[in-house]
């Protein structure tokens, strides 16, 4: 299907499919495959490690409701001709919508500036936000990769969720002590990292996650 930009808002984004396969083969230098979102129940694809880490931040937001992998092809003119551009994601949240590029900050040229500056003109045109992921700190990609290993369901028969809510309810607590307080601090590890992933707890993640870090009640800092 084709669409002008201005109409790019009434397409039934639901009913596209990715742009491009993919696909794997030898001596390739980028990365593509499949990743498991627990947000919305089911594979999505992707085409640089750089994309896979997005798509677990995502994963970690809470009003996520569908995520498109390369959604479609814009197609443009600019004083040098034709040319077009498939963002990378274009992500669904409740009452408005995310086109996201992914691309490392350095390597990004020229070129790419002005595929990012069209892509932009056309989100806002569809009355989307746009944005260019361009890289993460380093302890943020290893605190979010540490927390999906319990994004899970998990059973609770040993009662650790209750033990852990309470004790965070009084006053903040740094991690490792929050678990030694716990009846069985080597399992109540696991279940305090399950109750931040699904924000029934809370943590500073422009900090380092660890022992030291602090855990706070949800809705409070």
């Amino acid at each position: 299907m084709v669409c002008p930009v201005q109409d790019l808002a009434a397409f039934p984004a639901l009913a596209s499919v990715p742009v491009r396969g993919f696909t794997w083969r030898a001596r390739q230098r980028h990365r593509p495959g499949l990743a498991y979102m627990v947000t919305t129940g089911r594979m999505h694809g992707f085409e640089s490690l750089a994309e896979r880490r997005l798509l677990l931040a995502l994963d970690f937001l809470d009003d996520v409701e569908e995520v498109l992998s390369q959604p479609f092809r814009l197609r443009f003119t600019t004083v040098e001709g034709a040319e077009d551009h498939t963002p990378d994601f274009l992500v669904l949240l409740s009452g408005t919508a995310v086109l996201i590029d992914v691309r490392p900050g350095h390597l990004i040229k020229d070129k790419d500036l002005v595929k990012f500056a069209a892509a932009e003109r056309a989100a806002a045109a569809a009355g989307w936000h746009y944005l260019v992921v361009t890289g993460w700190r380093r302890h943020v990609a290893v605190g979010l990769d540490a927390l999906s290993a319990r994004r899970r369901p998990m059973a609770d028969r040993l009662g650790l969720h209750g033990e852990l809510l309470d004790l965070v309810a009084g006053r903040p607590r740094r991690f490792g002590e929050l678990v030694k307080a716990t009846s069985l601090p080597a399992i109540a590890r696991a279940h305090a990292l399950h109750l931040l992933w699904h924000r029934r707890l809370a943590v500073d993640l422009a900090q380092p996650l660890g022992d030291a870090a602090w855990v706070y009640p949800v809705g409070r800092s």
